[in-house]
């Protein structure tokens, strides 16, 4: 027999068996509800991005590197300056160079056109009207902002000073004075010899009081000083690790007292060696150069204007060509320089 229970069929008066209840430590899953796909739509809640969704990776972990203090001008502007003279000074020459092919002013060489004023002042304000127009499409692009702008123009600031700049101006003419009087130059200086060419006078004293002025200061005072003031503190800051001086509110920079003293010093023994040639290369006429051009640097760093140091250049320049035309009545005397 087989020991397997016996099947009885199902009695209907037999009681249905007790469902007992699974153990609490293994509930049933809940039944999955139906889902009608008429009833989602994908704009019902449209997802939200936070801030910082758009952040790459790992950037908003690092802090962002500064951006580096941007002085100008600056040593490199400095020397873009130096090339586009040496273009000017090509181009001049060039079309000097034509004058004389032709004949213009009866010169027919090039030591006859060294002793002619037209050729000799006219070179020149070719030399400072090229470099000029070139600066200002060449330095915008660089600097992005105005040319004027960039070497702190400040004309405004400049006129409301006006006084004490042309007081400025008079105290180095009464120590042009004394310093001719102690320590006068040779008799027969090569400034003197142009002098004496037919109407150079005139042409001079013009030259002098308006190209003069603003271009010299342009080099001098507008590139040549800022440029060694930031050469001077960034040395400083490489070698004491210490970070660069912020610039001011209108984006200028600002230097240390020391850098501002040897720039100036530096810049202006540069200055009286320009015009050392002039006057026969003698110490009375070159130290009164130095002490003249730290005036000029004064204005310029103390006003923060450029112009300010033209005004003053102008301005003494003035004074000495009206000395010097009362003195030869009104340039018919020169042998009275």
């Amino acid at each position: 027999m087989s020991s397997l229970p016996e099947q009885f069929p199902e009695d209907p008066e037999r009681p249905a068996p007790v469902e007992t209840a699974a153990p609490e430590s293994d509930p049933l899953p809940a039944p999955i509800p139906e889902i009608n796909p008429n009833h989602f739509h994908l704009s019902d809640n449209p997802p939200t991005f936070s801030q910082d969704d758009n952040v790459p990776l790992f950037e908003q972990f690092t802090s962002p590197v500064p951006k580096p203090v941007e002085r100008i001008p600056n040593f490199g502007h400095l020397a873009i300056l130096a090339l586009i003279a040496l273009c000017a000074l090509f181009t001049a020459g060039l079309l000097a160079n034509v004058g004389i092919y032709f004949h213009l002013y009866g010169v027919t060489n090039v030591s006859q056109a060294g002793t002619e004023i037209h050729y000799a002042l006219g070179t020149e304000a070719l030399l400072y009207l090229f470099s000029f127009g070139a600066a200002l499409l060449v330095f915008p692009a660089l600097w992005h902002k105005g040319f004027f702008d960039g070497v702190q123009w400040r004309g405004r600031a400049a006129l409301k000073r006006s006084g004490i700049l042309i007081g400025a101006a008079a105290a180095c003419f009464v120590l042009a004075l004394i310093s001719g009087s102690l320590m006068p130059g040779p008799s027969d200086a090569p400034i003197d010899k142009v002098f004496r060419m037919p109407g150079a006078a005139w042409i001079l004293a013009v030259f002098g009081v308006t190209f003069a002025p603003f271009f010299e200061e342009l080099a001098f005072r507008g590139f040549l000083l800022p440029a060694l003031s930031t050469t001077f503190d960034w040395f400083a800051e490489k070698n004491r690790n210490r970070p660069p001086h912020p610039l001011d509110s209108d984006g200028h920079p600002q230097w240390s007292l020391p850098a501002m003293i040897v720039a100036a010093i530096i810049t202006s023994i540069l200055f009286a060696f320009m015009h050392a040639d002039q006057t026969g290369y003698s110490i009375g006429p070159f130290l009164l150069l130095i002490c003249v051009s730290l005036v000029l640097c004064w204005a310029r760093l103390g006003l923060h204007s450029l112009a300010a140091s033209v005004i003053v250049h102008a301005t003494y320049n003035f004074l000495l060509f009206s000395f010097m035309f009362l003195g030869t009545s009104g340039f018919k005397h020169l042998e009275n320089m």
